[in-house]
C-alpha cells in the first residue's frame, strides 16, 4: 500500500541554493537554486524533495502549479512509518525561520 504526502509548497526560484525555509501561510517555502526558466525550477523542486524524503524522483509528482510559486506536491511512501518521519521533518521545516 503507498502511503502519500501532498506538500503544499511556496517556491522562490533563483536562489542560492535549494533548502527548505520554513513557512510561508500554509505552505513550506522552498528556495530553489535554479531559474524559472524551460521547468528548471520544477525540476529543482522534484529533485530537492526526492532527495530531503529518501525517495526516487519517481516517487515525486507535481500535482499542481508548474507555472507559479503555489505548488503542491505528491510525495509516495511504502510504508506509515515512512510517510510519518516524513511528517515530523516537515513540521520542524514550517518550525523553522528558514
Amino acid at each position: 500500500m503507498v502511503h502519500w504526502l501532498k506538500l503544499p509548497i511556496h517556491a522562490t526560484p533563483g536562489a542560492k541554493r535549494t533548502e527548505a525555509a520554513g513557512a510561508h501561510g500554509d505552505a513550506l517555502r522552498v528556495r530553489l537554486g535554479a531559474p524559472p526558466v524551460d521547468g528548471k525550477a520544477n525540476a529543482a523542486l522534484i529533485a530537492w524533495a526526492a532527495q530531503a524524503f529518501g525517495v526516487s524522483k519517481a516517487r515525486v509528482e507535481l500535482l499542481h502549479g508548474a507555472a507559479g510559486r503555489q505548488k503542491v506536491l505528491a510525495i509516495a511512501f511504502d510504508s506509515h512509518a515512512d510517510l510519518a518521519c516524513a511528517q515530523a521533518l516537515v513540521a520542524v521545516w514550517m518550525a523553522s525561520e528558514g
